[in-house]
């Protein structure tokens, strides 16, 4: 009788958070994906897919961080799986004492989301609750973290790259689900919407800054990586990395070339050539090969006009320029 009461009880909130939530979406503001047949809402101020909400909005309300958890935090195509991937290694490799091997290393044969899960997977809870350190990913800007999160003594580690070659290559993983063969289009409304804000979890310009400010306050907290930093020189920042986490590699491991390790096993040529990485589909449909494209700096050259490319130059200056956040043109 007890367990029934409990279970009764359960469902009965899970019913009034789903009202709670259709009430809350009902108020927002929606537009239509140019690409997918699907709507996204203004919430709190940032852009998220209608059918995210519920899952972000249990996740702000119920998860409670723990200090020695770990979050990894970017706007969509902003290197997310490369960090994740890097973050992995580095953290497990005294457990998964066979990491570095690639005939039974779990990269070999889970795909690296699958590891560290979004909030918004429906297994999220049960995949980090047996973790030490528990491993977590979010798009979600830092305003809208969970109070948890920014209380606690937990570590975050934020990475942006280049906001056009963000959009760029969004653009092209947009219409992956779609079909995998389907050529992008509406470039140009797809654009002109980004320059306004209204881009997955944007706008970017806010993701970026929120994120920023606040590493610049508390950065025994954040660590905030630029992408481009992180191609030019992965060996520094692969050691920063462990270094801000509490993981350092010892004398020993240099000596051994674990770092260097990390960086081969972690790279992006690698990742993208595992056989569970070619082949499988995600949760949402999506296959695991539109998680790599090409991973290149400066990408975007080869996609926007002389206007657009002018137009973004004039934004990102406008929206980041204050804060030394600089990115090449």
């Amino acid at each position: 009788m007890e367990i029934s009461n409990v279970t009764k009880k359960n469902k009965d909130e899970e019913m009034e958070r789903d009202e709670t939530v259709d009430e809350t979406l009902a108020k927002l503001e929606k537009v239509k994906d140019p690409v997918r047949d699907i709507y996204r809402c203004c919430y709190q101020g940032f852009w998220t897919p209608t059918s995210s909400l519920k899952s972000i909005i249990s996740f702000q309300t119920q998860f409670e961080a723990r200090d020695d958890d770990i979050l990894l935090a970017s706007c969509p195509k902003s290197g997310t799986t490369w960090l994740k991937s890097l973050v992995f290694a580095i953290v497990r490799r005294s457990i998964d004492f066979e990491l570095y091997s690639n005939n039974s290393s779990l990269f070999s044969t889970t795909n690296v989301h699958d590891l560290i899960p979004f909030e918004v997977n429906r297994e999220f809870t049960s995949i980090i609750e047996n973790m030490k350190p528990r491993l977590l990913s979010t798009h979600i800007p830092y305003p809208s973290l969970p109070p948890s999160i920014k209380y606690s003594n937990c570590k975050i580690v934020y990475i942006c790259r280049h906001p056009l070659d963000v959009f760029i290559s969004y653009w092209h993983f947009n219409h992956k689900f779609v079909g995998d063969n389907v050529e992008p289009h509406h470039l140009e409304e797809c654009f002109n919407m980004f320059c306004e804000g209204i881009h997955p979890f944007g706008p970017f310009w806010d993701h970026i800054l929120g994120f920023w400010k606040e590493s610049l306050e508390s950065p025994h907290k954040i660590l905030f990586l630029k992408y481009e930093d992180l191609k030019r020189d992965n060996a520094f920042f692969i050691k920063k990395i462990a270094d801000f986490l509490g993981y350092p590699f010892s004398t020993e491991e240099e000596n051994q070339g674990v770092p260097q390790q990390t960086m081969q096993l972690c790279s992006f040529e690698n990742l993208k050539n595992l056989d569970v990485n070619k082949t499988g589909r995600r949760q949402i449909g999506l296959s695991n090969s539109a998680l790599f494209r090409k991973g290149e700096v400066g990408d975007w050259v080869n996609y926007l006009t002389p206007e657009m490319a002018e137009r973004g130059k004039k934004l990102i200056q406008e929206k980041l320029g204050q804060s030394n956040l600089m990115f090449d043109f």
